[in-house]
């Protein structure tokens, strides 16, 4: 076969495993968000004793957390599966698990049809979606990190978080006209179980466009070699437990979304705060904000091919942070265009500097035989910790408190420092080729030969 037929060849694997990617992983962050958008706005009233509105939200922003709890159940579980199966095929068991348990949720009885049973079914769910969607950005990320050629990884990576911004998008966006248009005792009632209904239709989406793509090459050569591992977790905590722990600590970034669409949501929109934003003019927030963010995406991965991954990933935690004070000093002042302008800034634009970064910069720290594994427990575990703060900050900054800008805002910073910090003391891995990465720095002739390869590698390909 000639040099260009096999160049062509591999191109469009690279675009086929990338459009996978994204497709697979909106479709189910739009199951996993569209909870994250009612257990703000609407799920303290029907699954909740209304008797004490206050406790109402903390224990449904806790059923929030609770999907991330089960995160790294699911890490160990579908991680070993990805390292041990193929990429592909965890992929495919995330998608199944995740349909399943959103559809579920939209036939719950209430608490005023049910009593307690409502909430604990509530939580059994939230616990199987959490399970489900552990393996989806690292088996997804490895995907197309594996399939991506040299000095080109960061770029088609960050379609990874693209597509999981898009599903955001999707699922604040079906509320919109639902909530706009609908009575609100209508809303109440029924209204909001269509969201969680349709995934019937993303699951079949899903699935399809999932089983067009192959296997990665990385993956298929050590399982030809037989050099697919059997205990993949072990593996990785032998040989590269530093790199996780590093990984778990930059995973904390997760408290700025947490920040923006769940206690943000919950602080403009839940009436006994006092802001009194409308739940349909607040929901543009995050739609908006992710709309920015799927315009940046593929630029800082880009540019995270040039300059590397840390710098990217430091400048977007901190300036994150401290944004994370205006954007809540601009509800808190009853102001929805400051809101807007700051959750752009915040979330939109700053974040991603982590955001698109993060799908290649985690897999190039870990050899192919347990990537997905170490990745995929690292991330969850810090994921989990950030799940948490929504019903911590409703707990530290309750209705009626004073200065909540300032209170939630001064742990999401100190959040976002210790991020920052892992990211600087993480190796650079951006001119690394694939068969060494996670087993040292680039040397200096690799070093001198980047550009070259790069350019080599890379003739702009359009997704």
């Amino acid at each position: 076969m000639a040099s260009h037929d096999i160049h062509a060849k591999g191109s469009n694997q690279t675009k086929k495993a990338t459009a996978s990617g994204w497709v697979g992983s909106a479709l189910e962050y739009y199951d996993f968000f569209i909870y994250a958008q009612a257990a703000a706005l609407i799920f303290p009233q029907l699954f909740f004793p209304s008797t004490d509105p206050k406790i109402a939200i903390v224990a449904s922003l806790a059923t929030y957390g609770v999907g991330y709890v089960a995160r790294p159940i699911g890490a160990f579980v579908l991680g070993h599966l990805g390292d041990t199966r193929g990429r592909k095929n965890v992929l495919l068991m995330c998608m199944f698990l995740m349909g399943f348990a959103t559809m579920a949720v939209g036939l719950l009885p209430t608490y005023h049809q049910v009593g307690m049973l409502a909430p604990a079914l509530l939580v059994v769910l939230r616990l199987i979606q959490g399970f489900a969607v552990a393996g989806e950005i690292s088996g997804a990320s490895s995907m197309i990190m594996e399939h991506a050629p040299f000095g080109r990884r960061g770029y088609y990576a960050s379609y990874t978080l693209q597509g999981v911004q898009a599903g955001q998008i999707f699922a604040a966006a079906i509320f919109l006209p639902l909530s706009y248009f609908m009575p609100e005792e209508a809303f109440n009632t029924w209204g909001w179980r269509i969201p969680f209904l349709l995934s019937a239709v993303v699951l079949i989406a899903g699935v399809i466009i999932r089983r067009e793509v192959h296997e990665t090459p990385a993956f298929s050569q050590a399982e030809a070699k037989g050099a697919v591992t059997r205990a993949p977790v072990k593996e990785a905590f032998q040989k590269n437990w530093q790199n996780m722990g590093l990984v778990t600590c930059m995973a904390l970034m997760n408290v700025i979304p947490v920040v923006a669409t769940v206690f943000g949501a919950a602080y403009a929109v839940q009436p006994a705060y006092g802001i009194g934003f409308e739940k349909s003019v607040y929901l543009w927030i995050p739609v908006v904000g992710n709309l920015v963010a799927v315009m940046v995406i593929p630029f800082v991965g880009n540019w995270s091919d040039k300059v590397g991954r840390r710098p990217m990933i430091i400048g977007g935690a901190l300036g994150s942070g401290l944004l994370s004070f205006a954007y809540l000093y601009a509800i808190s002042a009853h102001n929805v265009p400051l809101a807007f302008v700051m959750s752009l800034l915040m979330w939109g634009v700053v974040y991603q500097g982590y955001n698109a970064v993060f799908p290649s910069f985690y897999p190039e720290l870990f050899q192919t035989r347990y990537r997905v594994s170490a990745m995929a427990i690292s991330q969850n575990i810090g994921t989990m910790i950030t799940a948490l703060l929504p019903a911590l900050f409703a707990a530290v900054a309750p209705p009626g408190s004073e200065n909540v800008p300032l209170t939630v805002g001064s742990i999401a910073l100190a959040v976002t420092a210790i991020a920052a910090l892992a990211a600087f003391s993480a190796k650079e891995t951006y001119r690394i080729p694939m068969e060494d990465l996670g087993k040292r720095d680039a040397t200096p002739v690799e070093k001198r030969d980047y550009d070259a390869m790069r350019s080599e590698a890379a003739p702009q390909a359009r997704i």
